[in-house]
């Protein structure tokens, strides 16, 4: 069930790219049959479920015009996404964080930060996510390009403090390094890696220990320091054996 405001982001980016198409698209001839791209070139026709998840994340060189692609398929894919239907996301890049949607009209790039940005707070507030929460996160900061907006969101609250666990588990033991713990993140991954050690390192530690994590909790404070700092603190000597 999506929230009032999930609903609404929704509907606009329907109302918005409705009717898009990407004219000449022709597509890959040795990935797609003829008559699969001619739903890019089609408006209002809807897209067959695998197709839409297909295109979602196809590679950029496989298309004409993946910018107008990707306004063909928001309506419908912007839908399947919240709905659980584009499972799995952790295997490619979102056509939105390839292409340069910023630089769109801005009724539509103002579409795709709402839509972003509500189904990020929808997805902290709901103890099942359709997806794992480590690839909900990469996927919007990915399309942002920018970690920011993100945590800006991510207050406490004992839903949104459940993912946040399983975040850093999946997330500590990269940081810890000074690695990046992404897999799919294209543009501003630079920038968003050191970003998310210091707001982990001042806000996750409290809220970990509030969840009874307490090792996590502190390698997160631990992230605050420089890596040789990090690396010869005393809690190493008796911290529990990990992975």
């Amino acid at each position: 069930m999506t929230s009032p405001a999930l609903d609404a982001a929704l509907a606009n980016i329907e109302t918005v790219f409705n009717g898009c198409t990407s004219p000449g698209e022709s597509a890959c001839g040795v990935c797609h049959l003829p008559e699969e791209a001619v739903y890019l070139r089609t408006p209002y026709v809807r897209i067959p479920a695998d197709l839409l998840r297909m295109y979602t994340f196809e590679v950029s060189d496989h298309f004409d015009d993946q910018a107008a692609a990707m306004r063909r398929l928001l309506p419908q894919g912007a839908r399947a996404l919240v709905m659980g239907e584009m499972e799995p996301l952790g295997i490619g890049f979102h056509g939105l964080a390839v292409v340069d949607w910023r630089a769109w009209p801005a009724e539509q790039s103002a579409a795709v930060e709402a839509f972003v940005l509500t189904w990020w707070q929808d997805v902290l507030a709901a103890p099942e996510p359709p997806y794992w929460i480590v690839e909900i996160f990469e996927l919007c900061a990915s399309v942002l390009r920018s970690v920011t907006p993100l945590l800006d969101r991510w207050h406490a609250s004992p839903v949104a403090d459940t993912h946040l666990v399983q975040c850093v588990d999946w997330w500590l033991e990269k940081l810890l390094a000074d690695d990046s713990p992404f897999g799919w993140f294209l543009h501003g991954e630079e920038a968003a890696v050191p970003e998310l050690r210091a707001w982990l390192s001042r806000h996750a530690p409290d809220r970990l220990r509030g969840q009874g994590e307490p090792h996590p909790a502190i390698c997160a404070e631990l992230l605050g320091l420089s890596y040789d700092e990090r690396w010869a603190h005393p809690y190493w000597a008796s911290a529990p054996a990990t992975n």
